[in-house]
């Protein structure tokens, strides 16, 4: 008798209460369970996704150099173009070295990924929590803070390395040198692996900030359970 009483009023309650309001409950359902753990995970799992498809997307042939992501010369090097494009051998040289830093660039960014990750891996749950209750990009605006500095110097030589893989900086020496040689003109050096690396992270950043806001924004973007318990938090 008194199961069947409590079968009853369960019932009656179900009957009266506004879909809305009963939505919230299985919402609170969902995420009452959820431990420090839980939450940390949840968010270092969706920073991992975001990362790890963004370096995927750039490393890959052209990922750079025919996305929106392309990088171009720097404003210094204009300079050094404008006065070799008539010489022969230097015609094409523009597009060359671009094409060249760009592959670079892709080459470096497949090394990139596991910088970023140990960067996630060190959040505290107080730095999880601001970020899971913060702005659509506070992730990615953590990492930036964070992370640019080191990111930066672990990158750059890993760049170096792979524009010379790619012939890019013996290119733009020729350039430089061969510009250097003309009577009357003020020598210039840009920094072409400087320019490089600043662009290329700039295009990784932008990739996970869009993935953050996705998945953040998006319930079809929360791929897995845990996901979906942990940003259901922040709607």
């Amino acid at each position: 008798m008194k199961n069947y009483l409590i079968l009853l009023m369960t019932s009656l309650f179900l009957i009266s209460c506004d879909p809305a309001d009963f939505q919230k409950v299985l919402d609170g359902v969902g995420t009452a369970a959820l431990s420090n753990a839980d939450i940390s995970r949840g968010l270092k799992e969706a920073l991992n996704l975001g990362v790890g498809e963004s370096v995927d997307f750039l490393s890959a042939k052209d990922g750079y150099y025919k996305s929106a992501y392309k990088i171009l010369l720097p404003e210094e090097a204009n300079t050094v173009i404008s006065k070799l494009k008539y010489i022969p051998g230097f015609t094409n040289l523009e597009e060359q070295v671009i094409m060249k830093i760009n592959q670079g660039a892709e080459d470096a960014a497949s090394k990139a990924g596991p910088i970023f990750l140990d960067a996630i891996k060190k959040m505290s749950f107080d730095d999880v929590m601001g970020i899971l209750m913060g702005e659509k990009n506070a992730a990615t605006t953590y990492l930036h803070n964070n992370t640019y500095n080191p990111l930066y110097n672990e990158f750059k030589p890993v760049l170096v390395n792979s524009l010379n893989k790619f012939g890019a900086l013996d290119l733009w020496s020729d350039a430089v040198n061969k510009y250097n040689s003309i009577p009357l003109l003020e020598d210039v050096n840009p920094d072409l692996a400087d320019h490089v690396s600043s662009k290329a992270l700039v295009g990784l950043f932008d990739l996970v900030e869009i993935k953050e806001k996705g998945i953040r924004t998006d319930l079809n973007q929360r791929t897995s359970t845990l996901l979906q318990k942990v940003f259901a938090k922040q709607d």
